[in-house]
């Protein structure tokens, strides 16, 4: 079984034990490609509501929540609970922690990455998303990130510090606002290099997976690439004497 088949039957698996078994149920969290992976199973299953829940609006890692159709409650009553906040925080004079240094430091306690969420990264520390089940192993072995010793509690998701982002706007023209065109402006790489970060699953539109290159990217648009980071296609402008189109782009640093 592929790894893909493997995600497939998992979401399917909380489909049907959230329409047979009338309650709420939600799969680990997603990357963009799962998440893809999930919208087109989740366009054929009948008996279900369903809902994309990371912590936090701009959550960019998102779990399946599947809800039974005639359940009475509300969104924000079916992912209640589902996610809580492990707080991390370093000493004041310590030496700065990056994203890679606090999910290399869970992942080396035996963590599966689908339990972990987005890492929010603060100068003094970090808030990561978790799923309840290992709340209780984190605050008991999770003591250090990189080789810098750290302090850890619990919190609901409601609670979490999302941190100001530094960013620098970008402008630009381009032949076209089709998604490689757009991707290789916002991150300042080639033509064809974003081209292949497409086509090889890298990069994201509104936390969506996106394959097609010569995809139409609307004004708004939150556009991630894998290695690179996130940025969001702020304004579209008129088309040029020489039919190129002005856009402006905020990229997140």
């Amino acid at each position: 079984m592929t790894k893909d088949e493997l995600t497939l039957a998992k979401i399917e698996d909380k489909i049907r034990q959230s329409r047979d078994g009338w309650y709420v149920t939600a799969t680990g969290f997603l990357d963009s490609h799962e998440q893809a992976l999930a919208k087109r199973t989740v366009m054929h299953a009948a008996g279900v509501r369903t809902l994309m829940y990371g912590g936090y609006d701009d959550a960019e890692r998102r779990m399946l929540v599947c809800v039974p159709a005639d359940l009475p409650i509300s969104d924000e009553e079916a992912v209640d609970g589902l996610v809580m906040v492990l707080r991390v925080t370093k000493p004041a004079m310590s030496r700065a922690l990056s994203h890679r240094d606090y999910l290399g430091s869970v992942l080396g306690l035996g963590i599966e990455r689908r339990l972990t969420g987005d890492i929010l990264v603060r100068d003094d520390g970090a808030d990561i998303f978790i799923v309840p089940e290992i709340a209780d192993f984190l605050m008991r072995e999770y003591h250090q990130a990189g080789r810098t010793e750290v302090k850890t509690r619990v919190v609901p998701a409601g609670e979490v510090i999302v941190p100001e982002m530094r960013c620098e706007i970008i402008k630009d023209t381009v032949s076209s606002v089709r998604l490689d065109s757009v991707i290789s402006s916002a991150f300042r790489v080639s033509r064809n290099t974003a081209a292949e970060a497409v086509r090889s699953g890298l990069v994201s539109v509104d936390h969506a997976e996106c394959l097609k290159v010569d995809a139409k990217v609307e004004e708004g648009a939150i556009l991630v690439m894998k290695g690179k980071g996130k940025a969001i296609l702020e304004e579209i402008g008129k088309e040029s004497k020489k039919k190129r189109t002005w856009i402006r782009i905020k990229r997140f640093l």
